[in-house]
């Protein structure tokens, strides 16, 4: 729980694993594949890296040979390549919180029984509520290369499929991903029950800690990880070049 904060960053691309990773200059690249800003975004190698306009320039450079848009990611802390990012005309994108707790703050209550099922490989039923949500075949394939321990989560309420998350193990911490809860089974509480039956799985695996991210704006998600017991520990967001910039 005391672990430096670019440790966080470490588990994001430990269970949501970009494609590829290359090494350019200061820079680390990420191939996504199409599986979104998290794993196509370009950080500094080191948070305290030093890097001049010509750095940021191949920088661009390396992500459009890729065949992807320019976006990187800025870490907390990271305030003069954010700085430098917007005087370019990039535009602030997706700020994100990252929550932690112990898996023994939500194992205090038992999961009804059929609520919530631990599996791998995830069902067909559950690749069409990720899909409802927008989370595709890219995405999917980022779960599949995650090389640690991992599982999927089916809910149901009332016997019918609620929705479905994905979860998986790094370096002592389960990050959970992907929490798609169905438009007609939500606010009855899903939600939670997925958050503790990661939380059980979590403590199956030997883990410290039981973490999950939620963008700003999303603020039932933020609301439900709070009224948890969760704390925030870290943050990070994107600044993309819009088309045509």
């Amino acid at each position: 729980m005391n672990a430096p904060l670019p440790s966080w960053y470490d588990v994001i691309d430990g269970t949501w694993p970009a494609a590829s990773y290359r090494h350019h200059g200061v820079w680390t690249l990420r191939e996504g594949c199409g599986g979104g800003s998290r794993v196509s975004a370009t950080t500094l190698a080191k948070p305290d890296a030093d890097f001049t306009e010509a750095d940021i320039d191949s920088a661009e450079t390396a992500m459009l040979d890729m065949g992807q848009s320019r976006i990187f990611m800025i870490r907390k802390g990271e305030t003069v390549l954010d700085q430098h990012l917007a005087q370019r005309g990039y535009a602030l994108k997706d700020p994100v919180t990252i929550y932690v707790c112990p898996p023994a703050q939500m194992m205090d209550e038992p999961i009804p029984r059929v609520t919530v099922f631990s599996l791998w490989e995830p069902l067909a039923i559950m690749r069409e509520i990720w899909a409802a949500g927008g989370i595709g075949a890219s995405r999917l394939a980022i779960m599949d290369r995650a090389r640690g321990p991992k599982t999927s989560f089916l809910c149901r309420h009332k016997d019918k499929p609620a929705g479905a998350a994905y979860a998986a193990f790094h370096d002592g911490v389960v990050m959970v991903h992907a929490i798609e809860i169905l438009a007609h089974q939500r606010r009855c509480g899903m939600g939670r029950w997925v958050m503790r039956a990661a939380a059980f799985w979590a403590d199956e695996q030997g883990a410290e800690t039981l973490s999950v991210m939620c963008t700003v704006e999303n603020t039932a998600a933020n609301a439900l990880y709070t009224s948890l017991g969760m704390r925030p520990v870290g943050q990070y967001h994107y600044r993309h070049l819009p088309d045509g910039a």
